[in-house]
């Protein structure tokens, strides 16, 4: 028997692309695609296998989610899911799906996953870890929060995603210019938080009906704050191979837990988190959808399997087969070095020539393009290898020899 699934998709992005080929290979599956793109800007294989397109102003508007869902359902039967990748859908999408009766991620529980002020009041009432924080709509808030816990700060939208509109505050003269730039805004509060330091981290998990299933662990080199404040800084993400120590079990915990406060009941989620000098750790952040910043690739090929196929078949089906990890894997970015368009990249023969065994995929910039205003750079270069001593030596010798040059 078919079954209809809806797929939300504001724009036909490379990475949604990836996540959009996963969902239309689901056996048995009538898919259906929202887009505020219209459909001749698929993918010919895409365009092939879906059932059906609708196309709408605003993705982001719950009202006209529900009214594209209605007219899908009334030519393809009623929909047993209805998923997005996007950070950004998570909320809308939730409020479309209570109207439908479609189940999902609750609309309590998005708003606990989205607005990060709200998500680190649920986790410090579990008892869980994460860094000091305050909604600030006006200046003497500003002031008050930074006499209480003292400089650096970060301050950042409540319902940010990507790094976008993350700065960190380091003296009363960076907090003078922050507010005179951007004045507080009862209206628009801007998140102000504790600045943690340590090793940074991430730890995506999978629920099922409610249980933790399957987790990762990857680390960043460096930080991904450090690398917005940096342009010219090239950095890594790897996924060592074995994840399963004792080392991780304060993790471990938090992550679970974490889910379990924010109202995750089956999905994948993706956390930001810190290990300190002591030993200790703190939660930055969780979000209820795939990983960005190609960590998805990373996890199929640490794990052998299509992570981008294995998630809408969980969003859909609730089902998921723990894999094992077989290899460490690990991504290399680029970033361009100067001002203007890219205008060379060196490195590239050397790279190949010592590392080319275990690079599993690439993507390289090419020459005229513009610099990216994203985090994740101009492009990327990923390696596996069973041995995670490795990978790192890889990604650091990789980070070190090639450089995009922009003129």
């Amino acid at each position: 028997m078919t079954q209809h699934v809806i797929f939300a998709a504001p724009f036909f992005m490379e990475a949604t692309l990836r996540f959009l080929r996963g969902a239309a290979h689901l056996p048995d599956v009538a898919l259906t695609v929202v887009s505020q793109d219209p459909e001749d800007r698929l993918p010919n294989d895409i365009r092939a296998v879906i059932a059906g397109h609708w196309r709408v102003d605003d993705a982001l508007d719950p009202q006209q989610l529900v009214d594209a869902a209605r007219s899908l359902e009334s030519q393809f039967g009623r929909a047993i899911s209805y998923m997005a990748a996007l950070e950004q859908l998570q909320v809308p999408l939730a409020m479309a799906r209570e109207v439908l009766g479609i189940s999902g991620l609750t609309l309590a529980a998005a708003r606990n996953f989205r607005d990060k002020s709200r998500m680190k009041d649920v986790l410090r009432v579990a008892g869980i870890p994460c860094a000091r924080h305050a909604l600030v709509g006006d200046r003497s808030s500003a002031e008050a929060f930074v006499g209480r816990v003292g400089f650096p700060v970060v301050v950042k939208p409540p319902d940010g995603a990507g790094g976008k509109g993350t700065y960190r505050l380091d003296c009363a003269a960076d907090v003078e210019n922050y507010l005179l730039q951007s004045p507080p805004n009862a209206n628009d509060p801007t998140l102000f938080e504790e600045f943690v330091r340590g090793t940074e981290h991430s730890f995506d998990s999978i629920f099922v009906n409610g249980e933790p299933v399957w987790h990762s662990i990857s680390r960043y080199m460096p930080s991904p704050l450090e690398v917005l404040e940096n342009d010219w800084i090239q950095w890594c993400v790897i996924l060592p191979r074995d994840v399963s120590g004792a080392e991780y079990e304060p993790i471990r915990e938090a992550g679970y837990a974490a889910n379990k406060a924010l109202g995750l009941h089956t999905g994948l989620s993706h956390a930001e988190w810190f290990r300190m000098a002591n030993g200790s750790i703190a939660i930055s952040e969780v979000g209820a959808r795939p990983p960005g910043a190609q960590i998805s690739s990373l996890l199929s090929y640490a794990h052998d399997i299509d992570f981008y196929k294995a998630w809408p078949r969980l969003m859909a089906f609730a089902e998921f087969d723990p894999p094992e990890r077989e290899y460490a894997a690990g991504a290399a970015y680029v970033r361009g070095q100067g001002r203007g368009r890219v205008h060379s990249i060196q490195g590239i023969d050397e790279v190949q020539r010592h590392f080319g065994s275990i690079i599993v995929e690439a993507k390289l910039p090419r020459e005229g393009q513009p610099p990216s205003d994203s985090y994740e750079g101009d492009g990327y270069i990923i390696v596996r290898h069973p041995e995670t001593a490795v990978v790192q030596d890889a990604l650091q010798q990789i980070v070190s020899t090639i450089r995009v040059e922009l003129a």
